[in-house]
């Protein structure tokens, strides 16, 4: 067994950050769940939303721009 000898340590290790990066990434963190549309800022169609797939992956039926999902025209 060692022999410890009580030292004249900094003190330091105390766990008090600065806490930055602590964001929730888009849409305030929260996603907006199951159904919904999405939507042409362009030209205003809608599209049924498909689970699981971002609405930006679609081109509008109507005049080929992207869509975006539906809550995000309304901000």
């Amino acid at each position: 067994m060692e022999n410890f000898k009580s030292g004249k340590g900094t003190g330091r290790g105390d766990g008090k950050g600065l806490g930055k990066g602590g964001g929730h990434g888009r849409n305030k963190g929260g996603a907006f769940g199951i159904g919904g549309y999405c939507a042409c800022a362009k030209c205003g169609a809608k599209v049924e939303h498909q689970s699981g797939v971002k609405c930006t992956t679609f081109k509008c039926p109507e005049c080929g721009h992207t869509m975006i999902r539906e809550e995000l025209l309304k901000k």
